[in-house]
C-alpha cells in the first residue's frame, strides 16, 4: 500500500540558491508524522514545495495516487492537501465565523465533515469570539483559527508550520490536545515544532532535516531513546 504522501529525493532552489537536496518523506494515511530540525535548514522549503508554492527541480511528491510535483498550489489544496502557515495569516478584517465559513468545503468526501459546530466543540473560545474580527484576537486564538478554518476544508493532509511558535505555555497545550484529537480522529497530519519532548508523545514517525537533506528518520521509540540525536540537530 502506497503512502498518502510520498516524497523523493526532491530538489528545490530560490533562484540560483539550492536549498533542498534530495529529501525523502513518507507519511501513511491515519498518520501524525513531523518534520524538524534547526531554523533555515529547509523545512518550510519542504513544505512549500510540496504545497506547490516552490517548484521542485527534480525529485517526485506523490499525493493520494497523484503525481503532483509540477500541480499548481490551487489544484494541490483541491485534492485535499491543508496547510496552517507560520505567522497564522488569518483575514484581519473578518469575524471569527467568516473566516472559518470562507473556507468550507467538504474536499475528502468526509463521512461527517467538519462543520462550524464541530469546530466551536474542538476550540469553545472560537465560539465565544465568533463575532470578533481577526485582528481583535490573542496570538493563541489567531492558531485556534488558523487550524480550525485549515480543518474547514476537511483535508486529506494537513500541515502545521511551527505548530506552537511564539505561543504561552498554556496555549501549547491546547494545541498539542487539539492535534491528539485529531489524531484520534485519523486526520493525517504533518507537524513541524521544536518541542521535541511533546511531538515524540503525539506523533509516529519523525524526519530531521540539517542543510537540505534528511539526516535521521524513524518512530518516536527510537527517537526518545536518542538524545544525542536531538542535541546534534535540533539543539536540545
Amino acid at each position: 500500500m502506497n503512502p498518502l504522501l510520498e516524497v523523493k529525493a526532491i530538489e528545490t532552489a530560490y533562484g540560483s540558491s539550492k536549498v533542498l537536496f534530495g529529501i525523502d518523506l513518507a507519511i501513511e494515511a491515519g498518520e501524525t508524522a513531523t518534520l524538524l530540525g534547526r531554523n533555515g535548514m529547509g523545512k518550510t522549503t519542504t513544505v512549500r514545495s510540496v504545497l506547490g508554492l516552490a517548484r521542485i527541480q527534480g525529485g517526485s511528491i506523490h499525493f493520494d495516487g497523484h503525481d503532483i510535483g509540477r500541480w499548481s498550489a490551487d489544484r494541490i489544496a483541491r485534492l485535499g492537501v491543508a496547510v496552517v502557515p507560520e505567522g497564522r495569516h488569518i483575514f484581519p478584517n473578518l469575524s471569527v465565523r467568516e473566516n472559518l465559513v470562507a473556507f468550507a468545503g467538504n474536499r475528502s468526501g468526509a463521512a461527517e465533515p467538519w462543520t462550524l459546530e464541530r469546530i466551536y466543540a474542538l476550540f469553545p473560545r472560537l465560539q465565544e469570539r465568533a463575532g470578533n474580527m481577526g485582528n481583535q484576537l490573542s496570538g493563541g486564538e489567531q492558531q485556534m483559527l488558523a487550524i480550525g478554518r485549515a480543518l474547514m476544508t476537511n483535508p486529506k493532509l494537513l500541515i502545521l508550520d511551527e505548530a506552537t511558535e511564539g505561543l504561552a505555555p498554556l496555549i501549547r497545550e491546547e494545541i498539542w490536545q487539539c492535534l491528539a484529537q485529531l489524531k484520534a480522529l485519523g486526520q493525517t497530519t504533518l507537524v513541524i515544532d521544536k518541542y521535541v519532548q511533546r511531538l515524540i508523545e503525539l506523533a509516529d514517525r519523525h524526519t530531521i532535516i540539517e542543510r537540505g537533506q534528511v539526516v535521521w528518520s524513524g518512530d518516536s521509540d527510537t527517537l526518545r531513546q536518542s538524545p544525542d540525536v536531538w542535541e546534534r540537530y535540533i539543539g536540545v
